[in-house]
């Protein structure tokens, strides 16, 4: 006690509390008021405070049954409800504290002492090293002066003047440390040969970020709006995003941390809140509900709907409320645990950089699980009210594919790539895309948009730019239009002549949100600053909003010559740009990644889908689909092979040799020493040199099985039947060289360089069968043939069509009566519906795809043990296209084998 009064003297104060209903707290009161007085140390009455009102506590107490797992029954649980700990009002602290009023005075006290000020709205960016003599915005021109040159051979009016402008605005704005500050790192990444996306949303409008290379979309041969972002009348922080790909992205956080300083650069936290529907199952559980009878309540909500609005919109869901007491009384509890923070995780892309130490702005802590990344304890909206330096760093898959395929096509074909310097009217590259062969084509892989790319038949990279926009919820319903008009098949027709400048591109339909800017700008005389505006006050659904801005825009069209009735009409185009209207700044960003993917299929195919298989290595599901899709192409996907195989997927001649580390249970360190002990020592003639070399102590029983099995060893002509009848045998062997290997003494088992001969036991060779199921448990997919292969006759004189033409069938939206199809049940799940009846998912493949087959009671009933992994099938059924998911509602099913 004398230590904390002697450093904090008159700031120190015992602290007491009121909880009546727990004795034991209660009981210590007054021995805390005599330490008081004996010790003249002055009382503060305090509050213990873990909800707000009282009528909480119930609800406060689910949510710590949902948070340690326990049901509000269980008797050894934590629990808080034996006590009070709401907030109290002024009058309830003034009666609980009465024989203490000095305690509640020094509250009132402590409280006047305090002055926190947070200051929000201003800009606190980082200052980015400039040479002396130089402000941040005359090096700012400097670097624009220096690097136009390498993106403009002329300088056309056009682009001067567009230049003054924006540089007018960054100058008015002080956001010049803040483009240099992003093109110092990104410059810094494309000079380590790291793959940066040409841009991501609004940022690609901007001139001066294509000058400086921060994006590689020129802006004005795409018509982009600089105002979409940064707009002069609102001044707010720029938002750049950047996609770098996902394996390197840390070495960008490196750069900067070592430039701005460990403790001004940090990840920001975010927090994962309860949904509607989980917070329901989560509640349910912690009262006691059955998981059926919650998981029925459950699903009657749609997805990304609150429990108030389903109520309201979800008759199903509402009459069950009102019907059903127990479901009440599980809808009242989840709608007050709906949107409490569950837990705390570490933001997938965004991050913080200080002028100061972050300590001097916001709390910070170390992230959850992982004591080395330091986070803030402010989430992302609250470090923007703060002014502080946002930005987002995004990993993308499809850029390390990009990469590395560039990079293998050096090492192979020593050719050096530009992925941004190549063709955008490549006639082989829009030949992929014509005939949908999408698969590893960024944002164009799903069954759904490649139907639409085969009815599109694109030619130029606009129509690329448009698919990226329209295939989402809402603007998908006007793909067809799109479509039709674009090939002749029906009329455009404008509401008025000055829309057809603006529209032509898109045939006559409304798909960019630039677009509505530039309506406003050329129809009813806004600014581009001003249609900005009317952009997110649109998006913002506010009624008193919209209703000033449809006076200001339909006034301004009339005042330009639009008649009333045509102004209205137009009018009625904004509001659906809410549900719809996407950024074209973004849209030609991603529309030139999906280009670029497709042209690296079209001119590096083994390259390209050799990057692919290590971009998704250990996706056993994936790596089948992947290798049905490398057939397509004449790629052959080889066996993996001791001395042939690297630690990922490697190319060889014009095929692919499959990876080790890629073989399930075969971990990173046994791949890493078989790679070494090849590398130092040569290829391995036989097993025992294989055992003799390769002494890692990772190297135990499920890893050498899982070899064997994979067909690694084969190539030494030995039986994988002989080796697994042996195993104890040879992990023995192999235990008795790792104990005596020391340099070249020879012992029992031999020497590293002449190691003594394994005897195995002789068994039969396995089966065909055997060998497939082996490879399919182990490598994801057949290798050495396919199951399938024998039944390829009977299914082609039975009308037994391949999955890939059955999900081609569906996905065209034309699919109905009856199809049929067979392959392999891959997977099997089962659950039980709201009406207490079986259902089965299963999903079968063949040589082409993977579809998911749905079967219902009264067809499982007939037969329920044919709905078994292994089991070959044929089956008949109604097509589906929910979700824009190819699916078969099975009607009948045979077992073949």
């Amino acid at each position: 006690l004398n230590f904390y009064k002697e450093v904090f003297g008159e700031n120190f104060y015992i602290e007491i509390w009121h909880q009546p209903k727990i004795k034991e707290m209660e009981e210590v009161i007054p021995l805390l008021v005599e330490l008081a007085q004996k010790e003249n140390v002055p009382l503060v009455a305090t509050q213990d405070i873990h909800y707000i009102r009282k009528d909480d506590s119930f609800f406060h107490d689910i949510l710590l049954a949902v948070q340690t797992g326990n049901r509000i029954t269980d008797d050894d649980r934590l629990t808080l409800k034996a006590g009070e700990f709401f907030m109290r009002s002024p009058e309830e602290m003034a009666q609980g504290f009465s024989p203490w009023p000095q305690a509640l005075e020094n509250t009132v006290k402590i409280a006047e002492s305090c002055n926190v000020e947070i200051p929000l709205g201003k800009t606190i960016l980082p200052h980015f090293p400039i040479p002396e003599g130089e402000t941040s915005f005359s090096f700012l021109k400097k670097l624009i002066d220096q690097r136009i040159k390498e993106r403009y051979q002329e300088i056309a009016p056009e682009i001067k003047d567009r230049l003054e402008y924006e540089l007018g605005v960054i100058e008015k704005t002080g956001f010049a440390d803040y483009f240099l500050i992003v093109q110092d790192f990104v410059n810094w990444a494309k000079e380590r040969k790291i793959v940066v996306g040409p841009g991501r949303g609004s940022a690609a409008g901007s001139l001066v970020s294509y000058i400086l290379k921060i994006t590689e979309v020129d802006p004005i041969k795409y018509n982009l709006l600089f105002e979409r972002f940064l707009n002069p009348d609102r001044v707010q922080m720029p938002d750049i995003d950047l996609d770098f790909t996902d394996i390197r992205r840390d070495e960008v956080m490196g750069y900067l941390r070592q430039k701005y300083g460990e403790d001004h650069v940090a990840h920001i936290i975010t927090f994962g809140t309860m949904a509607s529907r989980a917070s329901v199952r989560d509640a349910g559980r912690a009262l006691g509900f059955s998981y059926g009878f919650c998981d029925q309540i459950a699903k009657l909500i749609p997805f990304n709907l609150k429990l108030d609005d389903a109520l309201n919109q979800i008759e199903d869901f509402k009459k069950m409320y009102q019907e059903n007491t127990d479901a009440r009384k599980l809808v009242d509890a989840a709608r007050h645990l709906e949107g409490v923070a569950r837990h705390a995780s570490v933001h997938a892309c965004g991050i913080v950089i200080s002028k100061e130490p972050l300590t001097e702005y916001l709390p910070l802590q170390f992230a959850p699980q992982d004591t080395n990344t330091i986070i803030t304890q402010f989430e992302m909206y609250t470090i923007e009210d703060l002014g502080l330096l946002k930005i987002d760093l995004l990993g993308l898959k499809n850029l390390t594919i990009i990469e590395d395929t560039i990079r293998t096509v050096k090492d192979i074909q020593n050719i050096t790539l530009d992925i941004s310097k190549i063709p955008l009217d490549d006639p082989k590259t829009f030949k992929t895309l014509q005939a949908a062969d999408t698969t590893g084509v960024f944002q164009l892989e799903s069954s759904g948009v490649r139907r639409y790319l085969k009815e599109l038949v694109p030619t130029e990279l606009e129509d690329i730019v448009a698919m990226v926009s329209l295939y989402r919820p809402g603007p998908m319903e006007l793909i067809p239009h799109y479509i039709t008009r674009k090939q002749g098949k029906e009329k455009v027709v404008y509401l008025h002549s000055k829309l057809e400048p603006i529209l032509s591109r898109t045939y006559g339909i409304g798909i960019y949100q630039e677009q509505m800017m530039q309506i406003a700008r050329d129809l009813a005389g806004f600014t581009l600053s001003e249609a900005d505006i009317l952009r997110k006050a649109i998006g913002k659904k506010i009624k008193e909003l919209l209703d000033q801005q449809k006076e200001k825009l339909t006034s301004g069209m009339i005042e330009n010559g639009i008649d009333k009735e045509t102004a209205e009409k137009i009018w009625e185009l904004f509001p659906p740009f809410a549900r719809y209207g996407f950024n074209r700044s973004h849209a030609v960003c991603y529309a030139l990644i999906a280009y670029q993917t497709a042209y690296l299929k079209t001119h590096f195919p083994v390259e390209f889908m050799t990057a692919i298989f290590n971009a998704d290595i250990g996706d056993v599901e994936r790596a089948a689909f992947l290798v049905s899709e490398a057939k397509k192409m004449k790629v052959k996907v080889l066996p993996p092979d001791i001395n042939q195989s690297y630690s990922v997927f490697v190319p060889e001649g014009n095929n692919i040799r499959f990876g080790l580390s890629a073989i399930k249970n075969v971990g990173s360190n046994i791949v890493d020493a078989i790679i070494e002990k090849r590398q130092k020592g040569g290829p391995f003639e036989r097993f025992e040199d294989f055992l003799s070399r390769v002494t890692h102590k990772d190297l135990n029983k499920k890893s050498l099985e899982s070899l064997i099995k994979a067909g690694v060893f084969d190539s030494l002509n030995i039986e994988r039947s002989s080796l697994l009848a042996n195993l104890d045998k040879i992990l023995s062997f192999a235990l008795g060289i790792r104990k005596n290997s020391n340099g070249s003494q020879s012992n029992l088992f031999g020497s590293h360089l002449n190691p003594a001969k394994l005897v195995l036991e002789k068994v039969p060779p396995p089966t065909k069968e055997e060998k497939l199921f082996w490879e399919k448990e182990l490598l994801g997919f057949y290798i050495s043939d396919h199951p399938l292969k024998k039944y390829e006759k009977m299914f082609e004189e039975k009308k037994v069509h391949p999955i890939g033409k059955v999900i081609e069938y569906i996905g065209s939206g034309k699919g109905t009566g009856s199809v049929r199809t067979g392959g392999i049940i891959a997977t099997v799940k089962k659950i039980i519906s709201k009406n207490q009846k079986p259902i089965v998912f299963a999903k079968i493949e063949d040589l082409s795809d993977t579809l998911e087959v749905v079967v219902f009671s009264d067809v499982l009933e007939k037969n329920p043990s044919i709905w078994e992994e292994k089991n070959i099938v044929v089956v008949q059924g109604k097509p589906s296209l929910r979700d824009n998911e190819p699916k078969i509602i099975v009607d009948q099913v045979i077992k073949l084998n």
